[in-house]
């Protein structure tokens, strides 16, 4: 039995299998390149807030409001993380207040469309569902109905970049550091 492919670890060993044999024939960018064949084009953190708005104010009105959405270049593999949801608790006079903060790896300006999507809905459903439980995918689906092949695909993404560098050519912004959902 061969060694865990790194972001695929948890999959079967066939599927796992699959995966080694497309790279060994050099047909994992390919893979990538004609299902994915362009990056999206939100570059900065206000085009990134309303992108993240608009999957919130339609399958999420009522809950709670967002104080931040921001690429991050600090979140990498070191977190195990692509993105992060975070809530702070401020008491402010006789009231308690919480703020959430998406922030969405800065390897994300480089990505195509569906992959941003996903980690946007993956973000917003931690404003429901704390924890990675059925609820919670069950909400990603719900919000974004491709999303676990997606987040495979994304996996597929983070190798290819690992194994061969940038799936694109730069566009003079910086990509960010490789991460894992």
């Amino acid at each position: 039995m061969s060694e865990p492919l790194k972001y695929l670890s948890h999959y079967p060993q066939h599927v796992q299998a699959q995966v080694r044999t497309l790279i060994e024939r050099g047909g994992l960018k390919t893979y990538l390149l004609d299902k994915y064949p362009t990056p999206h084009s939100i570059g900065n953190d206000k085009a990134l807030r309303e992108h993240v708005m608009q999957f919130k104010n339609r399958y999420l009105k009522k809950s709670a409001p967002l104080s931040k959405v921001i690429f991050d270049n600090r979140i990498h593999v070191v977190n195990h993380a692509l993105g992060l949801h975070s809530y702070v608790s401020r008491v402010q006079g006789n009231r308690l207040k919480s703020k959430h903060e998406i922030r969405i790896s800065s390897v994300f300006k480089a990505t195509p469309q569906a992959f941003l999507d996903m980690i946007s809905v993956h973000e917003l459903a931690h404003l429901k569902e704390k924890e990675h439980n059925k609820a919670f995918y069950q909400l990603c689906q719900y919000m974004l109905p491709s999303y676990h092949q997606l987040e495979f695909d994304l996996r597929l993404f983070l190798l290819q970049t690992e194994l061969e560098g940038a799936l694109y050519e730069p566009t003079g912004e910086t990509a960010g550091d490789g991460c894992v959902v």
